[in-house]
């Protein structure tokens, strides 16, 4: 039986950050994970580049059914301290829009720099490692049985993830622990992923995978500013990733392709000109020419500027502004970057991450019902609730 302080479940974002923390208490930690790899996560996001925090992080970039838990551990430990860290390790590193902080070189700057401190706080990971059995014993103290043998500890830390990209290894092991020891676990489902479109649209829309315009995106709860792209398969872009996060099956959503113009307006204003240009010449201004061909009949296109109609003008109007779409669904975990759902937030203290009915057990990062925004918000997430939890096992 191999003794520790401190074992914590995955060595992912939210693991290795824990890991630090408790080490640095001088606690003995030990890191479990059934990958080849520590962090794998870490160094494909962001495209290789770790979009690892964001400027600007608040409450209101996550998702929760009980959207008070984060405002502790965000507050307690803030991107301005992950930040100081990745100063001291001088990773360079930039910014791109809406405050998006990326490594200027790899991700794999960001998962050196958290092995590093692992290895300073010596705290030990142990890699190829698939948990059996977790019991608790009548000391209260944790016991595991792997295939590298077993393990007993006072505090239990659950820093699993998600079901995003099962291919990563993302398993639904986090829940099962949660649930064996009688704690809720809200419905999952992807969260920051593409829309596919019903069999109709699919095929009218084909023609234009590889285009990306700017729009404003929105549903009945939200709207977002960002580009969409369109693909073979469907809708993505930081727009569609962003709404899909709060969309649900069943759901129209609303795409304005000219959000800063009044077209109705301006079409107006072409007409008492007189103006004899063709709409399509028009719009090819401002929208790429095969998705007007694609939002419009090509006898509208050819009208002329000086003859439309009120009523025209309003449906052509409609169409750019208003654009309504029904996807079919998601892409589902396959792609997407996180998941909506998961260990009920109600269960847990947002001071400790420890479980309010079973002490020494916590849950840090994606596996908690927590979902930030696409932008290095779930980074932060992970870098915060680790962090607190870190403080007390």
């Amino acid at each position: 039986m191999i003794e520790a302080d401190v074992i914590i479940i995955g060595a992912g974002a939210s693991g290795l950050m824990c890991a630090i923390e408790a080490g640095k208490r001088g606690r003995k930690v030990i890191v479990l994970d059934h990958a080849n790899k520590a962090g794998k996560k870490i160094l494909m996001s962001g495209g290789g580049r770790c979009n690892f925090t964001n400027y600007e992080v608040g409450p209101d970039n996550y998702i929760s059914h009980n959207p008070h838990f984060c405002k502790s551990a965000l507050s307690r430990y803030t991107q301005w301290d992950f930040l100081a860290l990745v100063g001291r390790y001088r990773i360079p590193f930039h910014e791109r829009d809406h405050g998006q902080l990326f490594c200027d070189e790899s991700a794999r700057d960001i998962l050196n720099m958290l092995l590093s401190e692992c290895d300073k706080a010596r705290a030990v990971i142990q890699l190829n490692t698939s948990i059996g059995t977790i019991e608790q014993a009548i000391d209260k103290r944790f016991q595991l049985k792997t295939n590298k043998g077993n393990y007993i500890c006072q505090s239990l830390v659950v820093a699993t993830g998600g079901l995003s990209i099962p291919k990563m290894g993302a398993t639904p092991l986090g829940y099962k622990i949660a649930q064996q020891f009688g704690i809720k676990v809200l419905p999952t489902r992807a969260g920051l992923v593409p829309f596919t479109l019903q069999p109709e649209d699919k095929a009218k829309f084909a023609v234009l995978s590889g285009v990306a315009v700017p729009c404003v995106i929105s549903n009945k709860s939200r709207s977002f500013s960002e580009n969409i792209l369109f693909t073979h398969r469907g809708l993505s872009g930081p727009a569609v990733l962003q709404i899909s996060s709060y969309w649900r099956p069943g759901e129209e959503i609303m795409i304005n392709l000219l959000p800063g113009m009044d077209l109705d307006a301006d079409l107006k204003s072409k007409r008492l000109q007189k103006i004899k240009s063709k709409l399509k010449t028009y719009l090819d201004g401002y929208l790429p020419k095969r998705l007007i061909s694609s939002l419009f009949a090509e006898d509208v296109l050819e009208l002329s500027l000086q003859d439309l109609s009120d009523k025209q003008i309003r449906q052509i109007s409609e169409q750019i502004h208003s654009w309504a779409i029904k996807p079919n669904g998601t892409e589902g975990y396959r792609t997407a970057e996180v998941t909506c759902g998961g260990v009920d937030c109600n269960a847990i203290s947002s001071k400790t991450m420890e479980s309010n009915a079973v002490p020494g057990l916590y849950f840090i990062g994606e596996v908690l019902d927590v979902t930030g925004w696409l932008g290095g918000y779930n980074f932060q997430w992970a870098w915060s609730s680790a962090w607190c939890a870190g403080q007390y096992v």
